[in-house]
């Protein structure tokens, strides 16, 4: 199997964690993605492929490099594909220079989506527009005519596809989201963060592939009054304008504050009230199963592990998909979102008390909890993948 990724830890983690559940069922695995993942996917056995840090669209953005391009990258892969021939080669949602190489070979391909679904599914609400479906016809229908515009981003996407797979000798792609394989498509989230819809028989929501890379265990904040993690973003709010929002907010409240700055060696400038304690990084895995709520940027790899130890969240979007799944985490009622225009001390206070004092919302997380220790999402997204390379 072929696996590859763009190199956001959000992108990547679901990978490792289908790449090892792979590596553990019998199979050869290659893991294309940038350097900066080299080391923890070779200590699992895998075979790394480095890719650029960096690709450029056919007209690059001012200030940004023009090479190496999509097509040159494609270009460097099909050698490999071509000697290896994979079984499947499987594209991260983000990331489709192995995927065109696997098509122009002739080898089956498979897409991994590391979060929500994105394909717009008419009545409801368009991907990152961040609302929450309509209860009425009305409303579903306004969803409907207004999907033409809210698709633009989309179409420039496919136009920036389609001159790709021109320029490399494919034909275009009359479908929007045309890097997710009309083969099969793995939805790496929970169902319950999923709108009900009618689902393309070749999509799979298979549940979340968790994996997180080892790090010592910390101190934790003594005291017994409620845990609650305000979790930095590792890839938005790198002024950690929410650190500094929650840090205010919980100066006087009856929780104790363990705050991850998620950037490994960086210090938190300013003194914090004695309940708070900061760290640069922690271990989801020793923090979680203590903690009441946690207070997160929101994305999708923070919410979907929240949820597996049923924790309810608050969500405080920076940007990117965050808005989504905040929506998502509010809609299934798991949590609530705070919108990043109105976020200070006094709108995280009380949606932190609101969550905290409303035993509905954990008890929602735990529900989802339940489902996936039933349902593990690689295990999953590694049965599809064997089925679907067996299938002629």
């Amino acid at each position: 199997m072929f696996l590859s990724a763009f190199g956001g830890a959000g992108h990547v983690f679901p990978v490792l964690a289908l790449a090892r559940r792979l590596r553990d069922r019998g199979h050869e695995v290659w893991v294309d993605t940038i350097e900066r993942w080299r080391q923890p996917a070779e200590e699992m056995g895998l075979h790394f492929v480095a890719a650029p840090d960096y690709i450029a669209l056919r007209e690059p953005l001012p200030g940004m490099p023009s090479r190496p391009t999509l097509v040159e990258v494609v270009q460097s892969r099909l050698p490999l594909i071509r000697e290896l021939r994979p079984d499947v080669v499987v594209n991260d949602f983000f990331y489709v220079p192995s995927s065109l190489a696997a098509e122009l070979e002739g080898v089956k391909r498979a897409t991994l989506v590391p979060h929500p679904y994105p394909v717009n599914e008419p009545g409801l609400p368009y991907f990152l527009v961040n609302l929450l479906p309509s209860r009425t016809p009305i409303g579903r229908a306004a969803w409907r005519l207004s999907q033409p515009w809210f698709a633009r981003r989309a179409r420039k996407d496919r136009m920036e596809l389609n001159f790709a797979r021109q320029d490399v000798g494919l034909p275009p792609q009359s479908r929007l989201y045309g890097g997710i394989s009309d083969g099969l498509g793995m939805v790496a989230t929970y169902p319950q963060l999923e709108y009900p819809r009618r689902w393309p028989r070749e999509i799979h929501v298979t549940g979340p592939m968790l994996f997180e890379l080892p790090h010592p265990d910390i101190e934790l904040p003594e005291g017994e009054a409620p845990l609650v993690l305000v979790a930095a973003s590792t890839a938005q709010d790198h002024e950690l304008r929410l650190v500094s929002a929650a840090i205010r907010a919980f100066e006087d409240e009856p929780v104790r504050v363990l705050v991850s700055l998620n950037q490994h060696g960086r210090e938190w400038p300013d003194p914090v009230p004695e309940n708070v304690t900061v760290v640069d990084w922690v271990s989801y895995s020793q923090i979680l199963p203590r903690t009441s709520l946690i207070v997160t940027n929101g994305g999708h790899g923070t919410v979907v592990r929240a949820l597996s130890e049923g924790v309810p969240l608050v969500v405080c979007p920076a940007g990117g998909d965050m808005g989504e799944n905040g929506a998502r985490v509010a809609w299934s009622g798991a949590g609530l979102m705070v919108p990043w225009g109105l976020l200070g001390p006094g709108p995280l206070r009380l949606a932190t008390r609101r969550v905290l004092g409303d035993g509905g919302f954990a008890e929602r997380a735990r529900r989802i909890a339940d489902w996936g220790r039933d349902n593990d999402g690689a295990a999953r997204g590694a049965e599809l993948l064997e089925r679907y390379a067996d299938h002629s």
